[in-house]
């Protein structure tokens, strides 16, 4: 039996191991920091912590609109780090049996290295993601220099 979070992104819905996150915080005012990713919105002060935030529809290539007043930030631990990940809504926390979780399509072997598997929740059909795997070795790289450490070298820099 897994306990996961379920979070909308576009029309789909994803899931993650609820022990895999930290929390899950309302939308906050995003610092953005220059030549980052593209998927990278920039980051946020989190209690006095420097974290950067990801967001989740850009990374995978995700359309459609979403309610401004849904959005989320999960705090997870993304290549080692905290990171922020913007989801369009957040639904439900749910037990899922293990039985029901089926390994992910083996056509998705390489790029679907982030996905833990499909989770069947009667109709509804939750893809489940592995937070530690969203982000390839280079993206990982790029994601820590913008922790904290990062930020404050490329300002001394900047002087």
């Amino acid at each position: 039996m897994k306990r996961i979070v379920i979070f909308g992104l576009g029309s789909e819905l994803y899931g993650m191991d609820i022990y895999e996150l930290q929390e899950i915080i309302r939308m906050v005012e995003i610092t953005h920091i220059p030549k980052a990713p593209s998927f990278i919105e920039g980051v946020i002060n989190l209690r006095g912590k420097v974290i950067p935030v990801i967001d989740l529809k850009k990374k995978f290539g995700i359309k459609g609109d979403d309610n401004p007043s849904e959005r989320r930030i999960i705090v997870a631990n993304v290549g080692g780090q905290t990171a922020g990940l913007i989801v369009d809504r957040v639904s439900e926390v749910t037990s899922v049996r293990d039985e029901d979780i089926e390994p992910p399509p083996a056509v998705l072997e390489l790029e679907g290295r982030f996905i833990n598997g499909l989770a069947k929740l009667g109709e509804r059909i939750v893809i489940l993601l592995k937070a530690d795997e969203i982000l390839n070795a280079m993206e990982k790289k790029e994601l820590k220099n913008l922790s904290e450490e990062g930020t404050k070298d490329e300002a001394s820099q900047n002087i």
